[in-house]
């Protein structure tokens, strides 16, 4: 079987010549006035060396996100494990079978 290539001619195939960029801003770049307008939005978040460090809420607030951290991953496996479950339940019950039901333990009397 003969191969087909697509028709190429020369004016496709072009090459272009590399430049490398010496300067931080290239050209069309960001001018340097948005730069610094960028800078002096970001010094409303800085915190003043007066400020003391409020380690105790801090870290009230890592205890609380991983407790939440804690509880959305139990709820995930508990909710995976109810969902396979039923589907092992489903695909009993649609084989035809009768005995899919669990029986816990009967008491002995």
């Amino acid at each position: 079987m003969k191969t087909q290539r697509p028709i190429s001619t020369d004016d496709e195939h072009v090459v272009l010549k590399f430049r490398p960029r010496t300067s931080a801003h290239p050209p069309g770049g960001a001018p340097q006035q948005d730069v610094k307008r960028e800078a002096k939005d970001l010094s409303r978040y800085e915190r003043t060396r007066d400020e003391p460090d409020d380690f105790r809420h801090r870290m009230l607030a890592n205890l609380a996100a991983f407790a939440f951290t804690v509880a959305l991953t139990a709820i995930g496996i508990w909710l995976a494990m109810s969902i396979a479950e039923l589907r092992k339940n489903q695909d009993c019950v649609l084989m035809g079978r009768r005995d899919c039901a669990q029986i816990s333990s009967i008491p002995r009397s």
